[in-house]
Order: C-alpha cells, then structure tokens, then sequence
C-alpha cells in the first residue's frame, strides 16, 4: 500500500507516539504529569507540510503542543520532529531529505531544536551515497528499523502499531487485538493495513483478526468505509509489487514500457525528451518512479520528480 499515507494516518491518530522514539522526549514528559493517552494531554499535534517553490512534501512534521512551552521553536526534550518513511531503494533518498530538511528550515526561521526520524523496513536499504552527509545523517537523523522494533520483547502496544507493515502474518492477529485493547479509537489504521495484509480474507474473516465482533461490521458505516479503502490501497500495492518483480527479473524495457502507460493515465501526454528520458532511467530510479508515480497529481509532479532524481 502507499506506506507514507498509512503512517501519517499512525502520527495523526496518535502524535505522542513521538514521545516513544527521541530519547529525552517521555523522561521530559513525565515531569509535566500528563496522560499521553489522553487526547488533551498529548504533546504533539501533527501536520503534512509542503515545502514551496521546489514542491516537496514532507511526510509529517511533529510540533510540540502550547503546553510544552516551545511550539513554535522546539527544545532539547521537544524538538520539532520531521517524519519520513522510505520503504524502498532510493539512491537520491539521503540528498533529498537533507535538501528537504533545510529547505523546511528556510522557511520556518523560528524554529531552534528539531530532529528528523526516518522509518524504514530495515537497515539495508540502498538509500544513495553518504559522504557528503555524515554529520547530517548521524547527528540529526534518528534511524528506525521497523525489523528491529519488531523484534524487541514486551513491546508497547502504540510501538507494536508501527511494526503492522512488517510483521509476519502469523503474528497480526495477536499484535493488532493488542493494539486495540489499549487504543479501539485506533480501528482506522489497524483496520486497512489487515486488509493490506491478508487481501484475500473476507470483511468477516479481517474482523475476526482484530478480535471485533461482526455485527459492528453491519451496523458501522465507518468500519465499512476504511475495509473499503484497505481493498483500495491493496489494488495499488499490486500494482507496484508487479511491476518491482518484472524490474528485479531483468525486464527493464517491459517496466519502462508499463510506467510510461501509467504516467500518461496520471499526467496526460508526455513530451518525448521526457519519454525517451523516462527509457533512460536505471532500475532502481525506475523503481522508485513506479513507486512515487501513484501519488502525481499531474504533469508538474512528475517534472519535480525527474529533477530531483536526475
């Protein structure tokens, strides 16, 4: 499914999971004597911000609520916190996200302490060269593998939640009845990514797995609405899935071929220096334009994409 999508649903639901993954933050937190699990309590409330004029958007960006005393610059205990997720390859990854980072920085002077958490499936991704960005990406950058979160023991019910992606399938109906205790609010999330993970089960079935009785499914537009939108966002995960194992089976010229076709559907007709430009990507680049393709909203979109990545 598109990933960036469902953990931004994950941080708006619940913001003060923040709290959990920048060391300082929860020590800070329990001297204020306030309840994360309680809405008015939380510290953290979340937004999507674009940056302008080069057209990125960033995943998420926590700011630290008025009561914390620093929502406008951030402190030690809570900086503003930038959230990316980046699931696939990506060779301009680290260039982008520092350019991103700054660019944000540009345009939001006041702020004085933050830091950038970046969520991935785990820690061999092939994220594009270092060197230039060695202090950047070991001192500001908080790294999250969800392989390992997943493996930690006794994990915090929110924690589990980010790990929903990943998990085997064995394991999904104990996390998310887990999770639900605790949070039933959270349905929104756990809901969808079930129907991610098991795209052949019923609405029943998918119900049972989250340990949800079955009439809620009949007399609950809502449940109905974010079953419908799992089967949705499952389409386009296929989508990309097939087209990620014709790249890895050396079909270069086939992949080339499907994402022309697909851009054409999102973009409307291309130029041809930018056709023939598309044919000229390597594998990985065209993996991750497969991969940022279904969230173009026009030609624009794909202009901003091939600049960054060429």
């Amino acid at each position: 499914m598109n990933t960036d999508r469902w953990y931004y649903r994950v941080f708006q639901s619940a913001p003060d999971l923040i709290r959990s993954l920048l060391p300082g933050s929860a020590a800070a937190a329990n001297t204020l004597g306030l309840d994360p699990d309680t809405p008015g309590d939380q510290l953290y409330r979340f937004e999507a911000l674009e940056i302008k004029e080069l057209s990125h958007r960033l995943d998420g960006v926590l700011w630290p609520r008025q009561t914390t005393g620093c929502a406008e610059t951030g402190s030690p205990e809570f900086p503003v916190v930038l959230l990316e997720v980046q699931m696939h390859p990506d060779p301009g990854f680290h260039h982008r996200l520092a350019a991103q980072t700054y660019r944000f920085l540009q345009q939001q002077p006041q702020v004085e302490h933050w830091a950038v958490l970046v969520i991935t499936p785990h820690n061999r991704l092939k994220l594009g060269p270092t060197q230039a960005l060695q202090v950047f990406l070991d001192q500001q950058v908080v790294w999250l593998s969800l392989e390992e979160l997943s493996q930690q023991p006794n994990l915090d019910p929110l924690l589990n939640l980010l790990t929903l992606p990943v998990r085997p399938e064995s394991e999904l109906a104990a996390s998310s009845q887990q999770i639900l205790a605790r949070r039933p609010d959270l349905k929104t999330v756990v809901l969808p990514m079930l129907v991610q993970r098991f795209p052949d089960l019923t609405e029943a079935q998918i119900m049972v797995i989250a340990g949800i009785p079955r009439e809620e499914i009949r007399h609950t537009r809502a449940v109905q609405d974010w079953l419908a939108e799992g089967r949705q966002e499952g389409l386009q995960k296929g989508l990309k899935e097939g087209l990620r194992e014709g790249l890895q089976e050396g079909q270069a010229r086939e992949a080339a071929k499907m994402t022309l076709r697909l851009l054409s559907r999102r973009c409307g007709p291309l130029a041809e220096a930018t056709t023939a430009q598309i044919q000229a990507l390597p594998l990985e680049q065209l993996e991750a334009l497969a991969d940022a393709l279904l969230d173009f909203q026009g030609p624009a979109d794909l202009a901003a994409w091939l600049a960054a990545n060429s």
